[in-house]
């Protein structure tokens, strides 16, 4: 876990869900970036397995998403004495992000996905297969040991075992919005290789509370870097008014 400060402790601090081969070090620069612009405190953690957390056996379930809301979340929030946040998730990080506002509405006060997973689309299980493909070669391999140590084989199974599996193909976030009441800020790139624009329309249009769908031209999957200030700014104008 790593927090940088803004010098201000009056509003709800953002914490930071990484994706399926994230980790807090692979934030780099962005966190410290975004508590500048908006104001407020901002915590990134590693999910069990990822980084620097403690190893996991085992795959994942089928629905380690809404467990990361369900199970993980509330001590989370407890040993970082956080009573209220904001959410903002990368990837599948997104989808973690609104299964924690939909069970724990009174803790969060806003969500920003960004690149975030709706459903199963053929776009990302091809991206995950191609991805899967270059990891065999040893220095691709190797960028995943730098930030995973030997973890690293651990997390690319992970990624690819569950979402790859015919049982999570029927997974997805409908249910879960319709419970989601706070404002919700859905960004994405719109030559994400992981998933169309489709994503977060349905993100957008499906949940209850307030929303905004940002797409941006010309960008991957990672907006954060890819785009960085225009998420920034998105960001903390959105955050401003939540």
């Amino acid at each position: 876990m790593r927090s940088w400060e803004s010098g201000s402790a009056a509003q709800p601090p953002i914490l930071l869900l990484h994706d399926s081969l994230g980790s807090v070090e692979q934030w780099r620069d962005f966190p410290p970036a975004l508590a500048h612009h908006t104001g407020r405190r901002v915590v990134a953690y590693d999910r069990l397995g990822f980084g620097k957390s403690s190893p996991r056996g085992g795959r994942p379930s089928l629905d380690f998403i809404a467990e990361e809301a369900r199970v993980y979340f509330p001590p989370l929030a407890h040993a970082l004495g956080i009573t209220r946040c904001a959410l903002f998730g990368h990837s599948v990080g997104g989808a973690m992000a609104l299964c924690m506002a939909a069970a724990h509405a009174g803790r969060v006060q806003a969500v920003i996905t960004e690149s975030a997973q709706a459903f199963v689309e053929a776009r990302t299980l091809d991206g995950i297969r191609a991805a899967s493909a270059q990891f065999e070669d040893e220095a691709q391999f190797a960028r995943l040991v730098r930030w995973h140590g030997d973890q690293a084989r651990w997390v690319l199974a992970a990624w690819a075992g569950v979402w790859l599996s015919p049982e999570f193909s029927s997974w997805e976030l409908g249910p879960t919005l319709a419970a989601v009441t706070c404002p919700v800020l859905a960004i994405h790139g719109d030559r994400d290789e992981y998933g169309s624009a489709e994503f977060p329309r349905h993100i957008t249009q499906g949940v209850a509370g307030p929303s905004q769908l940002a797409l941006l031209e010309g960008c991957g999957h990672v907006p954060h870097r890819e785009r960085r200030e225009d998420v920034l700014r998105l960001s903390s104008a959105f955050l401003a008014a939540a």
